[in-house]
């Protein structure tokens, strides 16, 4: 189809499907013609071209006082037909052209709007780049042709498939569709795409292919039944096709036949909105489809140019093919007699020229939805806005050497391609247009949902937008909108492995992608907060994980508290032990006239009740939350007082024996170094003695709390070091020192004759408070956190209540129950009563 003028574009469009074999050249001949297959949509494609063109001539304000012309092939779906018409167009390059002479042959084609496919477009380019032709497409997607190298003057107003990929892949996310099947047509669009889309999808880790398959170009039913069968068993209910609509039917008709429902479908813009793939037959397994279709726009004007190219059909084209026959006879189910040979015969009635094209249904008249055509709208005003700023240039401004301008009887086309990457213009419908340092346009894409209507029909409607923006890819979704071809109308659920929970980790399954996967639950002090964690993260230290696994929460506190059971035990021992202590040293003191009190040494007596009495207290310092301080006064106090205590019982034990010593003959010098004095000053000594260590200890390596989590990982155990142990080993050593002698003494005494002989209930005292403290030492070190404050505390305790009863118990008796035996007589006297 041509149209004379100063300026030629030429174009390349799919009129016919398919071509029974590829033709050497082209030719005047249409008996040698063996294109076939009317296309409406490749003819409103071509027609819009020329209404375009049309367009523009009566514009005035673009290429004044210039007239545009075209020559618009077919090519016949055929890589061969359409490359052969690529170089046809621009043959003519080679001869001189200027302006008011007469010439004869065609003017020069100055750029391409074409191709249809990625395949044709990369043949072609690749002859026209190295010539610096600019070439449009309004179809090719292939990312490889954003290659400035390889293909130096090609542009498009189709977003590529590097856009296309990552548009489909935010559907997916959304969704949350992680496993996917992939279907991809076996040429450059379809390789290119799949090795774009495989890249892309690890990237973002969106999700993982349970299988690739290549649909055959010769549509092998062998291959097709194979490829179905892989659909049918997978697992993947999510299946996206990047292929064109003639493969897609093959393999529909294959789907079909062996039944295989229940998949959510997801189309590339080459076949989101063809009407070929809408029939009653294929709307229970294509209905649902998701797709992403090139942005829809407006042409004013183009459905009443449409109607007008009925005048054309006496036209024939320079090569005897009259596209507006073959679609008058498409149309109207007619021929026009006689049939050319070669073409297939329409049958029916004789056409004659004067059908209504109102009168009858025909999609080419449908100009709501057009997408395709608008590229190819917008390819044209490229090419026009870019000659159009070439042609204004002021001389000595112009982008070329020395500031120079082209000029148009002396144009190169490389010159054009310059003005080209720098067009940036507004179309009608309010559309952008420019182009990148690649070539390619802003990418924007409709996102489309195929409805199924009652009576088996189909209606492709818009249901969001994808678009890039300066964050990334920006999907917009009306949801609401959404047909599901599913049971309960709700997307489906495309995973290899169901989520793991917060509080689980995944653990990749060998052998199998990383979508698949077990879910393993964190160990104890590892949570997971998320969902699909691939690490569980360890809790801080004073933090553990909950049952769920799911939260860090404050490890429990262990320490010998006012509150539990043990800790409230030996509270009320400590008080009762105390009060003991007050009650006797009540009663020695109402009673120190008597001569039972008298004849114990009263004031050691008391000395040592006070004693007790402290070390029933100190026992209280082992119980609550460790501080720094407690920790520093519990064992010097404990250490301090049974010192006191021990310290008591052996001057006591001594003047025993003193006593006895001086009543045999020589032996009265002996009480002089027993006095009063010398009693306080023993008992003084030997406690600073034990102060001194006391203080060195605390002064060289002091005891301090500490938060221990060796005995329980979930539980901090508060207690308190000893600092050093030779200190703790030295103090516990002088005290086990003492008793020790003391024991030996009283030991030494209990044979001694008296009725009341004090020696023995200091021996069964010692023995009592060495016993205790020896199984003190392995029950101390042997128990863990708060119980080795318990086993010190009881012992405490119990060496106590055996000093309290053993040495008191006896004397209360008498001094409160038997005061009759509370006599100097009855003290005095030898033997038993």
């Amino acid at each position: 189809m041509h149209k004379a003028g100063d300026v030629v574009f030429g174009g390349v469009f799919k009129v016919n499907f398919f071509s029974v074999f590829p033709e050497l050249s082209f030719t005047v001949k249409p008996e040698d013609s063996s294109c076939y297959g009317f296309d409406i949509l490749g003819y409103r494609m071509a027609q819009t071209m020329a209404f375009a063109i049309d367009e523009i001539n009566r514009n005035s304000n673009l290429l004044p006082n210039m007239t545009l012309g075209y020559s618009l092939y077919d090519n016949c779906g055929m890589l061969a037909v359409g490359f052969r018409a690529g170089l046809a167009l621009v043959s003519g390059q080679e001869k001189q052209f200027t302006l008011g002479e007469t010439c004869t042959g065609n003017p020069p084609v100055l750029g391409i709007v074409g191709d249809s496919t990625s395949t044709s477009s990369i043949a072609i380019s690749s002859v026209l780049g190295l010539y610096r032709v600019p070439m449009v497409s309004y179809f090719a997607t292939c990312s490889c042709l954003t290659d400035r190298q390889r293909f130096p003057s090609f542009f498009r107003t189709i977003p590529s498939d590097a856009f296309q990929v990552r548009a489909m892949i935010q559907i997916l996310k959304h969704f949350g569709w992680t496993w996917i099947g992939l279907l991809v047509s076996d040429d450059d669009y379809g390789l290119h795409v799949a090795r774009s889309f495989k890249s892309d999808l690890a990237q973002s880790g969106a999700g993982c292919l349970a299988y690739t398959e290549i649909l055959p170009l010769s549509n092998d039913p062998g291959d097709l039944r194979r490829i179905v069968d892989v659909m049918r068993k997978s697992t993947a209910r999510v299946v996206i096709v990047f292929s064109h609509e003639y493969h897609i039917l093959h393999l529909m008709n294959e789907v079909r036949k062996q039944n295989v429902t229940g998949l959510q479908w997801m189309a590339s813009e080459a076949w989101a909105t063809s009407d070929v793939l809408q029939t009653s037959d294929l709307v229970p397994y294509l209905g649902g489809t998701l797709g992403i279709a090139i942005r829809q726009g407006e042409i004013p004007g183009l459905r009443d140019f449409l109607l007008t190219r009925q005048e054309d059909i006496d036209h024939n084209s320079s090569y005897g093919k009259n596209i507006v026959k073959q679609f008058w006879e498409h149309t109207f189910e007619c021929r026009f007699a006689p049939p050319p040979a070669g073409w297939v015969d329409a049958g029916g009635a004789l056409c004659t020229g004067q059908e209504d094209l109102e009168n009858v249904e025909s999609s080419v008249l449908d100009v709501s939805h057009l997408r395709p055509e608008y590229n190819v709208y917008k390819a044209v005003y490229a090419l026009v806005y870019a000659l159009h700023d070439l042609l204004q240039c002021v001389p000595g401004r112009g982008p070329f050497r020395g500031n120079s301008c082209a000029n148009f009887q002396t144009l190169e086309p490389w010159q054009l391609v310059y003005y080209l990457e720098k067009v940036n213009f507004t179309t009608s419908y309010g559309d952008q247009v420019s182009f990148d340092e690649n070539g390619d346009a802003i990418p924007i894409y409709d996102v489309m949902n195929w409805v199924w209507l009652p009576g088996g029909r189909t209606k492709v409607q818009a249901v969001g937008v994808v678009k890039e923006s300066a964050s990334g890819e920006e999907l917009t979704l009306d949801e609401d909108k959404i047909f599901w071809n599913f049971e309960f109308k709700q997307p489906p659920r495309s995973v290899c492995s169901e989520s793991c929970s917060a509080g689980t980790r995944k653990a990749r399954k060998k052998g199998q992608p990383v979508c698949c996967f077990d879910c393993i639950t964190c160990s104890e002090g590892k949570i997971s907060n998320e969902s699909d964690s691939m690490e569980c993260t360890s809790c801080p230290e004073d933090f553990w994980s909950n049952p769920q696994r799911d939260k860090c929460v404050p490890k429990r506190t262990e320490f010998l508290s006012y509150h539990e059971p043990l800790g409230v035990c030996l509270t009320v021992a400590s008080l009762v032990g105390t009060f003991i202590c007050s009650v006797v040293l009540g009663i020695f003191i109402h009673h120190r006239s008597t001569p039972m009190v008298r004849a114990n040494n009263s004031e050691l007596s008391f000395l040592l009740l006070l004693s007790l009495k402290l070390c029933f207290l100190c026992s209280l310092l082992f119980i609550g939350r460790p501080q720094l301080w407690t920790c520093q006064l519990r064992h010097a106090a404990f250490g301090i007082s049974f010192v006191l205590c021990v310290s008591c019982i052996l001057v006591k034990t001594m003047v025993v024996l003193a006593v006895f010593k001086s009543s045999k003959p020589g032996g009265g010098a002996i009480l002089k170094w027993f006095g009063p004095v010398q009693q306080r000053g023993t008992v003084l000594v030997l406690t600073s003695i034990q102060a001194a260590i006391c203080i060195a200890w605390l002064v060289s390596s002091s005891p301090t709390p500490h938060k221990n989590t060796k005995y329980h990982n979930d539980i901090i155990v508060y207690e308190c070091v000893v600092g050093s142990t030779v200190g703790f080993a030295v103090l516990l050593g002088y005290i086990g020192l003492l008793a020790i002698l003391s024991f030996l003494l009283a030991f030494l005494a209990r044979n001694l004759p008296d009725n009341f002989n004090e020696a023995k209930l200091i021996t069964f005292s010692m023995l009592i408070f060495c016993a205790v403290w020896v199984a003190f030492i392995p029950a101390y070190i042997n128990s863990p956190g708060k119980y080795a404050d318990a086993v010190e505390v009881f012992a405490i305790m119990a060496s106590s209540f055996g000093l309290l009863v053993a040495l008191f118990g006896p004397k209360c008796y008498i001094i409160i129950l038997r005061p009759d035996r509370n006599t100097k007589k009855a003290i005095m006297s030898r033997g038993t009563t």
